[in-house]
């Protein structure tokens, strides 16, 4: 293996979130708008050129993939690319540098996938569920069906896929459910991951007013729970606590109120060949390029290294600017990748 990609701070890039398509099959309220523009296909990069690009990753100490979207699962022969990606995966073959290939979806597709995605190697995935309420779920996803979500959870777990709930909170949305998911996420054998709502994009919606600190949300399940800190950390953003009742894990994702910045290890690649290497910064790195004007491996990982080199020492996340504040987020979750 060559160099691992190190930042100006010293911290090592070993995490690459994917993602692989702008598109989904929702229009959840704290990460797209109603009426999207979505992304020709031409600006899209192809499976063999996502693949090239991974490739270089982790033969430069990337040792964890997540492929995000959009929803990955609306892309055509999606289970083509897992497999693909699934050969460096350790005990596959002598190439074995990945320690970990996983996703992120809304679920909806996922009972036509999980057998194909355990075949390829992957061992968990997170899925993003709200609310279990029917029309609630409807309400956030502007368009979701709950049981085609449930389904795929079944699925997964049918699979053999350890799951996590991803949640995002918000105020006077779904902040009476989090003692029932907790809850359920017991009965069903899953994790649940709480997330603050991060201002990125014009959604239509006045996230100012749903923003809820996890901090007071934690303080509040304590009353009802046994929450007991754990040293775990998967290499992701998430705090995690063990809950005695239930014997899973809740994990916590406190962008706002308590940033991870200082022990960042991931960036993001989007469908279109950007490198952002801070979810909370607009600048980018454009290896799309390159790649089609035929750059070599070496000029690639040139530019990688230079744009890891720019790598910020924290976010910019302010929850209160306006869409006309030069200094908001301006794209999507969903170009960025999730």
């Amino acid at each position: 293996m060559a160099m691992p990609f190190l930042d100006s701070f010293g911290r090592a890039v070993t995490y690459l979130r994917v993602s692989v398509t702008d598109r989904c099959d929702m229009r959840c309220v704290y990460c797209m708008s109603e009426t999207m523009s979505f992304l020709p296909k031409a600006d899209i990069l192809t499976f063999e050129e996502l693949d090239r690009l991974c490739a270089a990753f982790i033969r430069n100490g990337v040792t964890r993939i997540r492929i995000t979207g959009g929803e990955p699962l609306v892309r055509r022969d999606i289970d083509l690319f897992f497999q693909a990606l699934g050969r460096w995966l350790h005990g596959r073959d002598d190439s074995g540098h990945l320690d970990e290939l996983t996703l992120t979806t809304n679920g909806s597709l996922l009972a036509d996938h999980a057998d194909a995605l355990a075949r390829a190697g992957v061992r968990r995935v997170n899925i993003s569920l709200d609310s279990l309420d029917p029309e609630r779920f409807r309400r956030i996803t502007r368009r979701g069906v709950l049981d085609q979500t449930l389904n795929g959870i079944r699925a997964a777990r049918a699979a053999g896929l350890a799951v996590r709930i991803n949640t995002v909170a918000m105020a006077g949305v779904n902040d009476d459910e989090f003692d029932t998911l907790l809850a359920w996420c017991g009965e069903i054998g899953a994790d649940l991951c709480l997330i603050e709502t991060m201002p990125m994009g014009e959604t239509g919606e006045d996230r100012t007013d749903r923003y809820l600190p996890l901090s007071a949300i934690r303080a509040d399940l304590a009353r009802r729970w046994t929450l007991e800190p754990l040293p775990l950390r998967t290499g992701g953003p998430a705090r995690y606590l063990h809950v005695r009742e239930t014997g899973r894990k809740l994990g916590l994702i406190t962008p706002m109120t308590h940033n991870f910045c200082e022990s960042c290890n991931r960036v993001r690649l989007s469908c279109t060949g950007q490198l952002y290497t801070c979810l909370g910064h607009e600048g980018a790195t454009d290896l799309r390029r390159p790649v089609r004007d035929g750059a070599t491996d070496d000029t690639l990982l040139h530019l990688v290294r230079q744009a890891i080199l720019r790598k910020p020492k924290g976010h910019d996340f302010v929850i209160g600017r306006q869409a006309d504040d030069p200094a908001a987020i301006r794209r999507h979750m969903s170009v960025t990748g999730g």
